[in-house]
């Protein structure tokens, strides 16, 4: 069994394209543990619930934005290990190193490859295979 296949994934994306974009990336990647939420509330709502290894969030989106999510996920004793992943347009620097300082992993510019969503997961877990 592969890394991918032993991490749980949760997409937190309010485009409905985006997620399948996303879990579509992440199946050919290998990974088969992958659940998704609309919005950060929701997201949040699911992390207390059951856990998840590795977050990729959207950042702006209705109700609970990408950085509120990611606040909320790292002050809960039970979330606050995941690995996570922020989804910004390219080149938004501030985001970026709000991003960082509230403890996100990762950032993965919008639009992304498939190879460069590996690379943002690999710098966090080493090799997925």
């Amino acid at each position: 069994m592969s890394i991918a296949e032993k991490i749980k994934v949760l997409i937190v994306d309010d485009q409905v394209t985006s997620r399948l974009l996303l879990g579509d990336a992440l199946q050919q990647l290998g990974f088969k543990q992958i659940t998704a939420a609309g919005d950060g509330e929701q997201g949040y709502k699911i992390m207390q619930q059951q856990p998840h290894h590795l977050v990729i969030s959207d950042f702006n989106m209705p109700k609970m934005d990408g950085l509120g999510f990611l606040q909320a996920v790292r002050s809960n004793p039970n979330t606050k290990k995941a690995a996570f992943i922020i989804l910004t347009a390219q080149g938004d620097r501030a985001l970026v190193q709000k991003a960082a300082a509230l403890g996100a992993n990762n950032v993965l510019a919008k639009p992304f490859t498939i190879e460069k969503m590996k690379a943002a997961i690999e710098a966090v877990f080493g090799a997925l295979k």
